[in-house]
């Protein structure tokens, strides 16, 4: 039989070697997660019948929405000295609105992706029958966002973006790393959560209402994958030496200068026709007011999770250190994940109203 090379533009090899787990202990001594699982199950919602795909979507209508959010703070650049984009008028503006939607939704796309692998990976590994319980559920959640943006994608804007090279190689680090504590800190607390912060500033912005009720949905199994990492590895962090911690503080702020990285959005730069390391530059010297606020609220979710975990703390505080210097330890007394996923379940919200309406209908 002849076998041919996987097209490298369509298909990726991460090697990597993993011990997978068995368990044989069947007794349930994790009630938190034990409670997670029991959400996780009654919050399942379908991507075909519960979101209604007859919404007409107008890219540029939903690009000017951005404007005034995601890409306002790179408008400031046209009052840089030098700047690459002093020629953009309102027409390529307009067209860079577009395009930042496309590319973040792509990278949103494929972050499910690799959320989809590492769950797996999860099930695998993890030692805990608790932990295997949920992280079967989480497949289902993750195999969904994948289908959801795809699907967003193709039928309401106009064109996907390839993985950006810098969530491409953090991805690659998780899934080629064997130690399962490892999968869950890079994905569940940095990848999910930063993703889970930007859901909700998109959210917010967006009056799309086919995109709202996406982001809505996918917030809420967010961020019951966020406390999941936070309720698991919680446990197992309190037994690691300080030598062991510091290599999972060193992994976490180096995958959190990467995501960060990734919102520069250079792919989109680059069709533009104009060079992405030239607008860092030029963005790094401006340090305009709304990128400060963009890139500090990237890390609303990351930093009180780090702190629940004493990711924060330990090792002489290392990871404190980092992000007092990146100016974000404001955030590490805000609401971590593990208390707040039951607020944000938007599908038992929107449940529970229908029923309601169902009850006066019928009174």
């Amino acid at each position: 039989m002849t076998t041919t090379a996987p097209n490298p533009e369509r298909f990726e090899l991460v090697k990597a070697v993993i011990d997978t787990t068995f368990t044989w202990d069947y007794e349930r001594t994790r009630p938190a997660l034990g409670k997670l699982y029991e959400k996780a199950k009654t919050s399942q919602w379908n991507v075909t019948t519960d979101l209604d795909w007859s919404t007409d979507v107008d890219p540029e209508k939903v690009s000017a929405e951005l404007s005034g959010g995601t890409t306002m703070r790179f408008r400031a650049l046209q009052e840089v000295e030098n700047s690459p984009v002093k020629h953009f008028g309102p027409k390529e503006w307009s067209e860079v609105g577009i395009q930042m939607q496309n590319s973040l939704l792509s990278q949103f796309l494929h972050g499910e992706q690799g959320a989809l692998l590492c769950t797996a990976r999860i099930v695998e590994t993890v030692p805990w029958i608790d932990a295997k319980y949920y992280a079967s559920t989480q497949v289902m959640d993750e195999a969904r966002h994948v289908e959801v943006f795809a699907k967003y994608l193709d039928e309401k804007m106009t064109r996907q973006y390839k993985i950006n090279d810098n969530l491409r190689s953090l991805l690659d680090d998780i899934l080629a790393d064997s130690r399962w504590d490892i999968t869950y800190l890079g994905m569940q607390i940095m990848v999910e959560g930063l993703a889970l912060a930007a859901f909700g500033m998109m959210q917010t912005i967006t009056n799309e209402p086919l995109l709202k009720q996406l982001l809505r949905y996918v917030m809420a199994d967010e961020a019951r994958h966020v406390a999941f990492g936070v309720l698991s590895l919680q446990e197992y962090y309190r037994e690691l030496t300080d030598a062991e911690m510091r290599e999972r503080q060193e992994f976490a702020f180096d995958a959190a200068c990467r995501l960060q990285q990734r919102f520069m959005q250079g792919e989109v730069w680059e069709r533009m026709g104009v060079d992405p390391k030239a607008v860092r530059a030029a963005l790094d010297a401006a340090n305009p007011p709304a990128q400060q606020v963009f890139q500090q609220m990237l890390f609303s979710k990351i930093v009180p999770n780090c702190k629940k975990l004493g990711l924060l703390d330990a090792a002489d505080g290392w990871l404190r250190e980092r992000f007092t210097e990146t100016g974000v330890i404001q955030f590490e007394d805000w609401v971590d994940t593990g208390e707040e996923y039951a607020d944000l379940d938007a599908v038992a919200q929107d449940r529970s109203e229908a029923g309601s309406e169902r009850e006066v209908r019928t009174a």
